[in-house]
């Protein structure tokens, strides 16, 4: 059976990805399945909230993010690869906002079939979504834009700020029946990691 193919949507926090993703998940040409790696964070504090409702922490904790977000993030990208294995196509609507992240994607993910798509907006537009939002800190958006827009290479771009959600999705569409090779995932290399 055929791998599924991936659609990883890179941008920062607000730049339209999951807007696209429930573009591409409602139409009916090509199916897909959006993960997006909020759904698995929410799932998990509301399991806890539900089934501990009453904890209260002894302590405050310092290294929360390899206590629960490193294991989380690694579950998100083995689904993500369960998912394609099964054949099914999904869309992958999280952030890669720092290199061990970005090196475990590439481990696990660099043998399927990977759209890369460049969701670009500009800094100034990202702040202008966060504060109409409400639901996202200020600044968030510009502090991962260098990071997470350091690629040189997309399969396809599209600008958010000059496409709506159903033109950016259509545009996907049409590389997809385009039958071209998606080559840019497969030219990216592990990162560097600094220890310190």
């Amino acid at each position: 059976m055929k791998q599924g193919l991936i659609v990883f949507l890179n941008g920062t926090s607000s730049s339209g990805k999951t807007s696209i993703s429930m573009e591409l998940k409602n139409q009916k040409e090509i199916p897909f399945h959006h993960l997006s790696i909020d759904d698995f964070f929410h799932n998990y504090f509301d399991f806890i909230n539900n089934k501990f409702p009453d904890t209260e922490p002894t302590k405050e904790v310092d290294n929360i993010g390899q206590i629960i977000f490193d294991p989380i993030v690694s579950v998100y990208y083995a689904t993500i690869k369960l998912f394609s294995e099964m054949g099914l196509n999904v869309i992958v609507d999280t952030v890669i906002d720092n290199d061990k992240r970005f090196n475990d994607y590439l481990d696990v993910l660099f043998d399927h079939p990977t759209l890369f798509v460049g969701v670009l907006c500009s800094k100034e537009e990202l702040t202008r979504r966060e504060q109409i939002r409400g639901d996202r800190e200020i600044g968030l958006a510009n502090s991962q834009f260098n990071t997470v827009y350091c690629f040189n290479e997309y399969d396809i771009e599209v600008n958010t700020e000059e496409l709506n959600p159903a033109e950016c999705a259509e545009k996907i569409l049409s590389f997809i029946k385009s039958d071209q090779d998606y080559l840019a995932f497969k030219k990216l290399s592990k990162r560097e990691i600094s220890v310190s």
